[in-house]
């Protein structure tokens, strides 16, 4: 049956016709209301993506995150996994006031970024990478903006206008919280607060609220909080009776006593002394462990055994390679800042030579520098180690943004120094264009998948030709009663160049380290 003007109704039309329709008004509608909150600050505004399209984007970002059989039985992730956030359930207060003293709470969010340098394609694969990390902390993105501006906004980051359209967004959308990607200072926090009435954070608080999460040993969670209060206290603030006097001496009813008159501290001014009181003791803390990681990579210095670190962009799978070249099992996750507490495993080169790999927390464009500092003593065994494996996910976006941003953190923890090999990892997922792309740029590389294992043997060839060697040729005979020297030379920090079985003993042409030529020296054979 059809109408008068020729046109089918809904009775008559196929799903996917009504779901033609469907998408021709979304579209409509989106346009319009494009339209209507055009801006009109002077400052140009680019398309930004619906909520949808963020979501389905920033998991983009990671191709595939399912676990595969070389990373064991992950069961930290079915622990992690075990836990969600229900949305809806907050009891908290409506006055945005409050919104230092409580706790992060992510849940429906709209995100806004400033597009003041580079293309318009950085500015959208920031904001790409701020939808993945707003979703790991467990909140859902309705939208986004990126706005066209040389420099910040001094009040509200935004400028009025556009935090003013940023409200009609936020109300729209029925989101409670704004995420701005870049660290805000409390001023401009405050102003844009006080216009969109919501709660708004930034890049760096949203990082901050990942590692708390993530966070599992006793060194991780003193590291994360040192770096959460070095963020809070100058962003404290205070209204009504937190600014108000507490009363000295025998003044109202405080009775103090003598010694206590005067003006007296405010609430606010004593919980900035309680904060300080807390980071001096968590800095304590995070001291006294430093000597046992020490002392273990002390030991590994004194029996000369090679380390080698994994270090690369958060999510670009170090701990998938990790536990392919080594079975360590260590829980993989796509998702952003997965894992933080560093894992060290002992591995061995396809001719026997021993070295221990140690995984290491994921790096991140504009890494707050509260982390970098808290996390100074973990950075170390990048530091350290004999070689660097620098894994680089090459399906995203803008791998070069990401070597770059990664280098820098290197050279602010002086690991620039330490050889280094480009890992191209999810050569499964990448164009191969920009594989090729990259090889030109970066000469020590090496194209491998974590996920299905391709290219590791090239891998594996490349870290034992990277690190230190035993490097003293000796030729030896070990008469057949001393077993326990011949059990010594097929250790892992010794080459065996040749063996041979003769009447005196068994004759040997071995490469081993300084430390252990002296104690061979009795079997040394003097021609």
């Amino acid at each position: 049956m059809t109408e008068n003007n020729g046109h089918s109704t809904g009775a008559d039309m196929g799903p996917e016709e009504i779901q033609a329709v469907i998408d021709r008004i979304l579209a409509s509608d989106e346009a319009a209301v494009a339209k209507a909150t055009k801006g009109t600050s002077g400052a140009e505004e680019t398309p930004a993506p619906t909520g949808k399209t963020w979501r389905s984007r920033a998991q983009a970002l990671s191709q595939d995150g399912t676990p595969s059989d070389a990373d064991g039985d992950q069961e930290d992730l079915a622990e992690r996994r075990a836990l969600r956030r229900v949305a809806g359930l907050s009891t908290e207060l409506e006055d945005v006031t409050e919104v230092e003293y409580r706790q992060l709470r992510l849940e429906r969010v709209v995100l806004a970024g400033l597009w003041s340098e580079g293309t318009a394609q950085d500015a959208e694969n920031s904001l790409q990478e701020l939808a993945a990390l707003a979703e790991t902390a467990g909140s859902e993105v309705l939208d986004g903006i990126v706005q066209r501006r040389l420099k910040p906004d001094p009040g509200t980051f935004l400028g009025s206008g556009k935090a003013q359209e940023l409200k009609a967004i936020v109300q729209a959308t029925g989101a409670d919280t704004v995420i701005v990607d870049s660290e805000l200072s409390p001023s401009q926090r405050r102003g844009l607060e006080d216009i969109v009435k919501v709660k708004v954070i930034d890049r760096t608080a949203l990082i901050l609220d990942i590692f708390a999460q993530h966070a599992k040993s006793r060194e991780g969670k003193a590291q994360v909080e040192l770096a959460q209060l070095e963020y809070l206290l100058p962003r404290l603030r205070g209204w009504g009776e937190s600014m108000s006097r507490q009363a000295g001496g025998q003044v109202g009813s405080a009775g103090a006593g003598m010694g206590s008159r005067g003006p007296g501290e405010t609430k606010i001014e004593l919980d900035r002394r309680k904060i300080r009181t807390r980071m001096a003791k968590l800095r304590r803390e995070i001291a006294g462990m430093k000597p046992a990681r020490e002392t273990k990579r002390a030991n590994r210095r004194r029996n000369q055994v090679p380390s080698v670190a994994i270090a690369g962009y958060t999510n670009a799978g170090k701990s998938s390679l990790l536990n392919r070249l080594t079975d360590a099992g260590v829980l993989v996750e796509n998702a952003l800042f997965a894992t933080l507490d560093p894992t060290v495993r002992k591995a061995e080169t396809p001719d026997g030579i021993g070295y221990t790999l140690a995984d290491t927390v994921g790096f991140v464009r504009s890494l707050p520098t509260q982390l970098v500092e808290a996390f100074r003593s973990t950075l170390e065994e990048v530091a350290d180690s004999d070689l660097i494996l620098h894994v680089v996910d090459a399906s995203h976006p803008d791998p070069e943004g990401q070597i770059a941003a990664v280098r820098a953190v290197l050279t602010e923890v002086d690991a620039r120094r330490v050889p280094e090999i480009i890992v191209l990892n999810k050569a499964d997922a990448a164009d191969p264009f920009v594989i090729e792309r990259l090889r030109q740029r970066e000469p020590r590389s090496v194209v491998v998948s974590a996920r299905t294992g391709a290219g590791l043997t090239e891998l594996r060839q490349l870290i034992s030709a990277g690190i230190p060697r035993p490097g003293v040729k000796l030729d030896l005979l070990v008469p057949y009663e001393h077993g326990e020297i011949l059990s010594r030379l097929h250790d892992e920090d010794v080459e065996i160049l040749g063996l041979e079985h003769v009447g005196e003993g068994t004759r040997l042409e071995v490469m081993v380290r300084e430390g252990l030529a002296s104690e061979l020296e009795a079997y040394v054979r003097h021609e």
